[in-house]
């Protein structure tokens, strides 16, 4: 499979993730796009052992858009820690059902993952190993009962936008898992890593990048590139 390379240096390598693909190896045995781009790399660079790759950040098997990597030891540290310090932007596109009252918003929420189940839900403050949760949306455009948000992480949590969306009654468009009342199976779900921006580990300058989902439905309904 052809993956489209958004930047790449000798520290870096930003891609888009296709839909459906899983990040990193699981026990499924399926496709991950981290060995295909390991095979990149040893194949385009005629590198011999052991390709280093480092995840940064993840997204969703069935998400797709701007993903980064590191191809280095140091970018990997220093990527992490731009993470931990909340000073990587990370801006998404969703697709939500309903259409949304509130212009913009903030939303917090405490978070618990069933790892047994692979499901969240928000909980009460209180319960223990529940995870903070924070990120802003802005509604960007309504058609029907569908309006297109933008979504920028403060937080990292598994299933986040997912859940905290589903949870102020608009779940995403094609989610199976958060969304099952008013999703259909076989729909794809419509969320977009749409844009990363962060500090370049080894110079110092901005890297950003830019994502734009597929034009199919029901994105094309839009018109957002």
């Amino acid at each position: 499979m052809k993956i489209n390379i958004l930047h790449e240096d000798n520290h870096l390598l930003v891609v888009e993730k296709p839909v459906n693909m899983l990040v990193q190896a699981d026990k499924t045995k399926d496709e991950d796009l981290l060995t295909l781009l390991k095979d990149y790399i040893k194949k385009e660079y005629n590198k011999p052992g052991a390709v280093f790759l480092s995840l940064v950040h993840r997204l969703d098997r069935p998400v797709g858009g701007a993903i980064v990597f590191a191809k280095t030891s140091k970018a990997a540290s220093r990527l992490s820690d731009q993470l931990r310090r909340r000073v990587i932007e990370r801006e998404y596109l969703g697709i939500v059902r309903g259409k949304v009252k509130k212009e913009q918003a903030k939303l917090e929420n405490y978070l618990l993952k069933d790892n047994q189940k692979n499901e969240v839900s928000i909980v009460s403050k209180d319960t223990k190993n529940s995870q903070k949760a924070i990120l802003t949306y802005k509604k960007l455009k309504e058609e029907k009962e569908l309006s297109l948000l933008k979504v920028k992480l403060e937080t990292g949590r598994s299933h986040q936008i997912r859940v905290q969306l589903a949870g102020m009654g608009h779940p995403l468009f094609g989610d199976q898992k958060y969304g099952s009342n008013i999703n259909k199976v076989g729909q794809q779900i419509s969320l977009w890593s749409h844009k990363l921006k962060f500090k370049h580990p080894t110079k110092d300058e901005m890297v950003e990048v830019i994502s734009f989902p597929p034009k199919t439905e029901p994105w094309n309904k839009f018109n957002i590139n």
